[in-house]
């Protein structure tokens, strides 16, 4: 294993230049996280991580460039990647405009009126520290339905069985949500959107332009609902955000209904990265169907 010092011995290599000086910046849980500036005046951010899977920054780097095909809203260009670090441009804080989450709704929309012919993605990545599948069987690229049951409720509830974090009466939920999600789901009929896939207020910035920028992807394409109800989560975004958005991309009727299985995929995984501390809730969410 290299040590950060090796890392960044590696990364002026690569850049041909020196590292004049370098600082942590906290917040990551995952990876650990620095601004570094070169002997050309140039700053760049960093993230290192020795002990990741050695795709995990292959893939974020990826998601990065696929969100940055909409022009729709800012990402951080990505400037070289290896199995041990991910090097960004560096984008300097700054204080929110007075309509950020006026321009943030209306951007959000931008970027899920990008869609594809398939629901996934041509590679499976992570979120957070955890695989995310996304390369479709046949019958789940058009039926999202069938992706979304497959590829994220089940998929993190057998991780769960797997991890010793599951139980009888989750089980039973889960059974009982394969035979209800076509219900549950019905009447969604758009093309998939192109998602960050783990939008909370941790996963994106302020720029220097006072405006919003995204970080952290775990990009697919599948329905906008889902990337929605991540952003209300946590806490959720202001009122304005959601007005804004809804008046550039109108929701589809029922979605306050589907809020909660999209978010039941992302307790599932918070239950399989942090513990059974979340496993009430996803019972919650579960029995709100039931």
């Amino acid at each position: 294993m290299k040590s950060t010092n090796d890392i960044l011995i590696r990364i002026e290599s690569k850049l041909n230049e020196k590292i004049i000086s370098k600082s942590n910046i906290g917040g990551g849980c995952i990876s650990k996280a620095m601004q570094i500036k070169t002997t050309s005046g140039k700053r760049f951010f960093v993230k290192i991580n020795n002990s990741s899977p050695k795709d995990m920054f292959t893939k974020e780097a990826n998601g990065l460039l696929e969100l940055n095909k909409a022009a729709s809203i800012r990402i951080p260009s990505v400037i070289i990647f290896d199995e041990a670090f991910i090097l960004l441009e560096f984008i300097e804080p700054s204080a929110k405009v007075n309509n950020f989450f006026e321009d943030f709704g209306y951007k959000f929309a931008m970027l899920h009126k990008y869609t594809a012919e398939e629901f996934g993605f041509y590679e499976d990545n992570y979120i957070g520290s955890t695989k995310q599948i996304n390369t479709a069987a046949p019958e789940e690229k058009t039926n999202w339905t069938k992706f979304y049951f497959n590829k994220r409720i089940l998929f993190q509830f057998k991780l769960a069985e797997k991890k010793g974090l599951s139980s009888s009466e989750l089980r039973k939920g889960i059974s009982i949500l394969e035979n209800k999600i076509e219900e549950i789901l019905s009447g969604i009929n758009e093309p998939p959107s192109l998602l960050h896939g783990d939008l909370w207020s941790g996963n994106f910035i302020t720029g220097d332009d006072g405006k919003v920028c995204l970080i952290d992807p775990a990009v697919y394409y599948g329905s906008r609902e889902a990337d929605l109800a991540m952003t209300k989560l946590f806490g959720g975004f202001t009122a304005a955000f959601y007005k804004s958005y809804n008046e550039c991309f109108p929701l589809l009727e029922g979605h306050e209904y589907r809020e909660n299985i999209y978010k039941l995929y992302h307790v599932l995984n918070h239950l399989n990265l942090f513990g059974s501390s979340y496993y009430s809730q996803a019972i919650s969410l579960l029995n709100f169907y039931f």
